[in-house]
């Protein structure tokens, strides 16, 4: 006799199907009616809510969690778009989903909408692991919330596991993530090819950086998350945040402000405590038994992480940190709670942003940064850790040998050193730059960032640059020995009858000033692009054109 499913049953067979790597039958209209909610949200469960906390995701189970989600969705009418992104260079596909009401599809259906576009991605470092959790669960309970939700004001692009090669490097969390609370086995940070991707940014040598580019070129979002663990210090905050620290950023000080209402948001609505990222220590270290030394200090400014990446592209850019001593479930908690405040705020002031994104101007590019000598004076809290007197065996997770939480926090008064100074600035050209184009490598790249390349007309006036020195870094970092160059620019003697152009009258003419001056504190020369051109007294191969008088 052949029995018929409906309802819940329906769907857990479906989900039976996802599980053994059968894709689920497309549920009836009927089906749809029977199923409430609340059932549907008890159904669709992440790894962490199915083992009170104990488990993460692996990425078998976060695909299964994604088709269950993709049939449920389909049951309550479509909201819900999925795909990849591309592959890992283990091949397994990088999966997103796009959330909107209604549903949006591709980038020019987002564009037509006129709604602002937020990219949220998620483990790029494998042991980080509450942010994909977290976005999981956010997906879920926006798609299935009946009544007015942020759909309605924004597109929300999700990419849940973006390493997932790193991901499925099981080991103990003591190894792998050593400040970390928990779960036991977590992923580890770099990629299959042992490269950190939120270091990848201005090479792009990962696939998944790659996949990543060409999804941010298409959806060209106007807010850009990152979501991370932090490493060290133990200080007062369930998160920490910051918006992208290049001191070139069009719209840092703009991400800033919303980054503040955002904190108050989070502490007022969800009673989680949130601060400016940074660490008890200036030599950027990641240290577990740290005192409270001389202030609170950010970390770097480079375009070769992700948010700063974002901010020269003219994006409001916020990395996100959960508090690495917190349990998974707290850590998951406030993660959620930051994103899901962090996409009303967007849905609310979606035109301010929107206008904010219509600008193109040549500004000033800072090509080396620093931070300031002082900085002002603001309250931070810190936890209290004991000694143990015994150095020998391990105690808490995450917690160095010898030590121990002591649950008690202080605040105190310390300078906050949260942006960078600008101590070398260069203005763009406004004709643009030339390039060699049988310079291969150099013009895929560029390609790669949405720099495009077009025949130069011959106007206006070239400058070059000789190169006075050139240092090779001794230590190599992600394969690389990088460079610095010194030298002047002057007059250019000759110009390739080959050059092309590559405009800086774009939106993206910040961002290909970066990448391409000289200087610049992580260009392309940072990375070897420029290596087998190189020679003391000699023109650098990238010249400037100014726009005819």
């Amino acid at each position: 006799m052949t029995v018929r499913r409906t309802g819940i049953a329906a769907l857990l067979a479906g989900a039976a199907a996802c599980g053994s790597g059968v894709r689920a039958p497309e549920p009836s209209p009927t089906t749809s009616a029977a199923t409430g909610v609340t059932s549907l949200r008890e159904l669709v469960r992440t790894t962490p809510e199915t083992t009170s906390y104990r488990r993460t995701s692996t990425y078998g189970e976060v695909i299964h969690f994604l088709e269950m989600l993709r049939t449920a969705s389909n049951m309550r009418g479509r909201t819900l778009a999925f795909g990849d992104i591309g592959r890992t260079s283990e091949g397994r596909p990088i999966p997103y989903v796009i959330a909107s009401r209604p549903m949006v599809t591709t980038p020019d259906e987002a564009r037509a909408s006129g709604k602002p576009v937020v990219y949220v991605q998620a483990n790029i470092h494998g042991g980080e692991v509450e942010g994909k959790e977290a976005l999981l669960a956010l997906l879920r309970d926006l798609a299935f919330a009946t009544g007015p939700n942020v759909l309605d004001s924004i597109v929300l692009v999700a990419v849940p596991i973006y390493n997932a090669d790193g991901n499925e490097r099981w080991g103990p969390q003591d190894r792998q993530r050593t400040e970390q609370n928990g779960p036991v086995q977590v992923g580890q940070r770099a990629n299959a090819q042992g490269l950190d991707l939120n270091r990848d940014y201005v090479k792009a040598e990962a696939p998944e950086t790659r996949a990543a580019l060409a999804m941010l070129d298409a959806w060209n979002p106007d807010v850009f998350v990152d979501l991370h663990t932090t490493d060290g210090s133990y200080h007062g905050y369930a998160l920490t945040y910051s918006p992208s620290l290049h001191p070139s950023a069009p719209l840092g000080e703009y991400s800033r402000t919303l980054l503040s209402e955002l904190r108050r948001r989070v502490r007022d609505r969800d009673r989680v405590e949130t601060f400016d990222y940074g660490n008890f220590d200036d030599r950027g270290q990641e240290v577990s038994t740290d005192t409270v030394h001389a202030g609170w200090y950010t970390y770097d400014h480079r375009p070769r992480f992700g948010t700063n990446y974002m901010g020269l592209r003219g994006r409001i850019a916020v990395l996100s940190e959960a508090y690495s001593h917190d349990p998974l479930e707290r850590r998951v908690r406030s993660t959620y709670a930051f994103v899901r405040q962090l996409l009303s705020l967007v849905a609310e002031r979606g035109p301010e942003i929107r206008g904010k994104m219509q600008t193109v101007s040549l500004t000033p590019l800072a090509l080396r940064s620093a931070l300031p000598a002082t900085a002002s004076a603001q309250p931070v809290t810190y936890e209290i850790l004991a000694a143990t007197g015994d150095s020998t065996s391990g105690g808490e997770p995450g917690v160095a040998r010898g030590f121990r939480r002591t649950g008690t926090y202080r605040t105190r008064a310390m300078p906050v050193f949260d942006r960078f100074r600008a101590v070398q600035t260069t203005v763009q050209p406004d004709g643009g730059y030339l390039i060699d184009p049988r310079d291969t490598a150099v013009v895929a790249l560029l390609a790669r960032h949405g720099l495009l390349t077009a025949p130069w007309t011959g106007r206006g006036p070239v400058e070059e640059f000789v190169v006075d020195s050139i240092v090779h870094n001794e230590r190599a970092f992600q394969g690389h020995h990088e460079v610095r160059l010194r030298g002047q620019w002057r007059i250019a003697s000759d110009v390739p009858s080959s050059a092309v152009l590559v405009s800086t009258r774009v939106p993206l003419g910040l961002l290909a000033a970066a990448l391409l001056e000289p200087e610049s504190d992580d260009g392309l020369v940072t990375w070897n692009l420029f290596d087998t051109s190189l020679a003391v007294g000699r023109p650098f191969p990238v010249r400037r054109v100014r726009a005819p008088r």
